[in-house]
């Protein structure tokens, strides 16, 4: 509790030219009033995202004041609609790929803009390279004047199809720079290098987080990725589509649990890239079996042919985040997943045939 000294000025003085100070006395203000009147303020970009929605939930639950930051090439204002009402959140219609002005200070920076699912890479390939190039570069220069530190969104796909596994932080990757997935890639792996020279050459805050396959509530159920695929395809009586023979792996980590694993690396004093992601690894033909049990419908599994460049293999090794954070994953697959399926199944009927958005050039 804090003492907050108040001068009392009676009304009708208050159009004097001079002030006229009387019964000066002492009031109490707690703590949550104190965190009101000095409210840190954090730039989220992505914020209309799947992730960035839910980060802007977790800082403004922590007592920020939220300014979100979205070009809503991907992400959906649906996702943080909630959220307009407040007077500590704001929201600027931006592409942060060109140059980036917030009024006032910031503390912190979280720049999760960026398109993020196979469709995204094919459809909109040029925006996804710019976003992490030329908008990290942005994000950090912005950083730089505000004196703020910065935490970018990196990924697993900077191992590429790896051929070490699980895939540590010291793990150099294996990834073709020209497929067609090299767009999302190489973007992030180039967001890694500018992000760690700002560290190294200005002395800069700056924190790097490599998220495996998350899942949960406000995915775009028709991006491309498996699980909203499989849950989409469940809902309007589809068969369940495997590509390759199945016996690839993924581990998948709730959103809950991923969102925590970013909060702890912020405060962190840990520069290096830290992976966060649930280590519980699956085949996508056992994937999609725990699917049909879950959702009880009586769909068949069908393969078709493997994309270019999928990667075979996808399991953290979470060590690290351990170690420095005392960060692991909490929610079970299980539950998680049946959250998020009644998510899906609560969306209106036409949002299942809705084909992934992407705002036109």
């Amino acid at each position: 509790m804090f003492w907050f000294f108040v001068l009392y000025i009676p009304r009708e003085k208050k159009n004097s030219w001079f002030i006229f100070l009387s019964r000066p006395f002492f009031v109490p203000l707690y703590d949550n009033q104190m965190r009101f009147m000095k409210r840190e303020r954090v730039l989220i970009t992505g914020a209309a995202g799947f992730l960035g929605s839910h980060l802007c939930d977790r800082f403004i639950k922590e007592g920020y004041h939220v300014i979100g930051m979205d070009n809503l090439i991907t992400g959906d204002l649906r996702n943080i609609e909630h959220l307009f009402s407040l007077e500590q959140f704001e929201f600027y219609n931006h592409d942060v790929s060109k140059f980036v002005h917030v009024p006032g200070d910031l503390k912190y920076i979280l720049h999760f803009a960026s398109p993020a699912s196979p469709i995204d890479y094919l459809r909109i390939p040029i925006q996804t390279l710019k976003v992490g190039s030329l908008g990290t570069h942005n994000l950090l220069g912005l950083a730089k004047s505000k004196g703020a530190r910065i935490l970018v969104a990196s990924t697993s796909e900077i191992y590429g199809d790896p051929t070490v596994h699980p895939q540590t932080e010291d793990y150099w990757g294996n990834v073709n720079p020209v497929g067609p997935r090299g767009v999302y890639d190489e973007a992030k792996r180039f967001q890694e290098a500018i992000t760690m020279a700002y560290h190294t050459f200005h002395g800069m805050e700056t924190r790097i987080v490599r998220i495996f396959n998350t899942y949960g509530p406000r995915m775009r159920l028709n991006d491309g990725r498996v699980l909203p695929a499989f849950m989409g395809q469940a809902l309007r009586g589809e068969n369940l589509t495997v590509f390759g023979d199945g016996s690839q792996t993924r581990s998948f980590c709730y959103v809950d649990d991923l969102i925590e694993g970013i909060y702890r690396l912020l405060l962190s004093n840990c520069s290096d890239p830290v992976n966060v992601g649930n280590p519980s690894e699956i085949t996508i033909s056992q994937f999609a079996e725990e699917i049909i049990n879950l959702t009880g419908m009586d769909q068949k599994v069908i393969y078709k042919d493997l994309p270019v460049d999928d990667p075979k293999q996808r399991q953290p090794d979470i060590t690290k985040a351990k170690e420095i954070l005392n960060w692991e994953p909490a929610v079970a697959r299980e539950k998680g997943l049946r959250v998020t399926w009644e998510y899906f199944k609560s969306l209106p009927t036409e949002r299942l045939y809705e084909e992934a958005h992407h705002r036109k050039f």
